[in-house]
């Protein structure tokens, strides 16, 4: 408004100097920054302003080029050259615009011109992405298929049927034999083994495709989740589904599952060359040793599954769970203050200690249940609670000198991995730690003054761990009892992983939200989350 008030005094002072010829580029520029600020500022520099059209108003006239120019520019032209040239215009001019700039300028502009540069606030960087709730889902997926395969690969060594495979092929080795040939050419193969030699050279052709297909749907079923665990991570990239954190995640569990494949070929190996043979002590079987480093990978494989899915997809609803973004409550509690106020406490963070050290027990326990199945220890000792009619076996069964191979006899730490019978009792032992370790934690929650800082999820879900352990270990006694049939045995081992799976899951109940999640909370202020808390 102030502008378009001042131009038609712009106009008539340019009618009192229209003779004049001076102009220059400088000038047009200092009468178009006066024209220009007077919507958008209070404080202008007038003295150095007019100085400066008083020295380009007295200077030669400029060049053809300025001259043309000039008609274009005239109203502009004009009003310097009045300021320069007519004091009392000058003077009236100036009252006129100061008058003018200051009913046009409001308060808020004043502040805003005001403001140092220094203090100039820029926008916040993009937040780095939050593990979208589909990476979850993904892992559940996974964590599903290697759950199948730790059992499918529990009855490929029940029922013997390791061995049955002489090589391995990746490629060539997806399909089975078709024809007769192509089975006559695997049996062949199967008969230079130390174990058709020793042990199965009463077997048949059909008996063998039994056992051969145990075998090869165990293999098919690792690499059909290795194809399932890689086929969706560029997506999840590309469109910015991964934190960081996870990304890495997810690169560690890959290793893992590309080391899971060579390792269970360096298992079978034991079992099909001579020399492992006879280390064995002439028994064709593959390694204990090995053995148990396969089942524990796949453990592994299995835990950093459910637990990195189990954390997603509490990240996602703590901070993007409720309405319009604004997270809910963990575990049973309502809000997500409450959650985070929870999470904090001194009571919460050693139950957490008290759950993962179970957890480390039932993975152990799981462990030492390899070398049982390995050396065939089940068969020892079939009874229980005692052995032999004691409730541990004589020292010298323990701790035998036969298990040593050097000559000194510094080596007799080889009992508690070879010994069958130290195997089966170090079992036992491991399995009643286990069992009374649950029991403590839970009898222990239960009491009021812990249990009341425990969200009702946790405390529902080490509730479960418990009736989970005791059918656990009737499913281990019923399988020493009655000899070891597979069904049993089975069940015992896919028992192992869902009370594992239990105890991971009480254990991410209690565990605080991530870095990522933590810090877009306090960006958003999720759940009044300050900096503060």
């Amino acid at each position: 408004m102030a502008l378009q008030q001042l131009r038609p005094l712009l106009a008539s002072t340019s009618r009192l100097v229209s003779s004049s010829s001076s102009s220059s580029a400088s000038l047009f520029a200092n009468t178009s920054r006066l024209a220009g600020c007077t919507c958008s500022a209070t404080r202008l520099p007038t003295r150095s302003f007019f100085s400066s059209t008083r020295q380009h108003g007295s200077a030669a006239p400029s060049s053809n080029a300025a001259g043309k120019s000039r008609s274009a520019l005239s109203p502009a032209i004009g009003a310097a050259s009045a300021f320069s040239r007519i004091p009392k215009t000058r003077a009236s001019l100036l009252a006129r615009f100061r008058s003018l700039s200051s009913a046009a300028a409001s308060p808020a502009t004043a502040e805003t011109t005001n403001i140092d540069s220094t203090t100039t606030s820029y926008p916040d960087p993009p937040e780095v992405p939050l593990t979208a709730p589909s990476v979850a889902k993904y892992l559940f997926l996974i964590a599903g298929m290697v759950f199948a395969i730790v059992v499918v690969g529990g009855m490929t060594r029940l029922t013997e049927s390791g061995l049955s495979i002489t090589e391995w092929n990746v490629v060539s080795g997806v399909l089975p034999p078709i024809g007769a040939a192509d089975w006559e050419r695997e049996f062949e193969k199967y008969r230079a083994t130390p174990e058709w030699r020793i042990q199965n050279s009463h077997i048949t052709l059909e008996e063998f495709k039994t056992i051969y297909f145990w075998e090869w749907s165990h293999r098919i079923l690792g690499r059909v989740i290795g194809l399932t665990f890689l086929a969706p991570i560029p997506y999840f990239l590309l469109r910015r589904r991964l934190s960081p954190r996870s990304s890495l995640s997810l690169l560690g569990i890959g290793t893992l599952i590309g080391g899971q494949g060579a390792l269970g070929w360096y298992m079978v190996k034991s079992g099909l060359d001579e020399a492992s043979v006879q280390d064995l002590g002439g028994v064709p079987r593959v390694s204990q040793y090995r053995l148990a480093a396969h089942l524990g990978m796949a453990f592994l494989v299995y835990a950093g599954c459910l637990r990195m899915a189990l954390g997603v997809g509490r990240d996602w609803k703590i901070v993007n769970g409720g309405a319009e973004g604004k997270g809910v409550g963990l575990a049973g509690w309502k809000g997500v203050k409450e959650t985070i106020e929870g999470l904090n406490s001194k009571t919460v963070g050693r139950t957490r200690i008290a759950v993962n050290v179970v957890t480390a027990l039932i993975f152990l326990t799981a462990i030492s249940g390899a070398f049982v199945a390995g050396l065939d220890a089940g068969l020892v000792y079939n009874e229980f609670p005692l052995m032999g009619g004691r409730l541990m076996p004589p020292t010298n069964e323990l701790i035998d000198d036969h298990y040593s191979r050097k000559k000194d006899g510094t080596d007799k730490w080889r009992n508690f991995f070879e010994n069958p019978t130290t195997v089966q009792f170090d079992h036992r032992v491991l399995a009643m730690t286990t069992f009374t370790s649950i029991l403590t934690l839970f009898l222990l929650t239960r009491r009021p003054h812990i249990r009341q800082h425990l969200p009702p999820t946790s405390l529902r879900l080490i509730k479960g761990t418990l009736h989970m352990s005791l059918l656990q270990v009737a499913l281990g006694i019923s399988t020493l009892i009655y000899l070891v049939p597979i069904h049993l045995a089975a069940t015992h081992q896919a028992g192992s992983l869902v009370l594992l799976s239990l105890a991971l899951a009480a254990g991410a109940s209690l565990r605080r939200p991530g870095a990522v999640a933590t810090e877009i909370m306090k960006t958003r202020k999720v759940g009044q989350f300050t900096r503060n808390q």
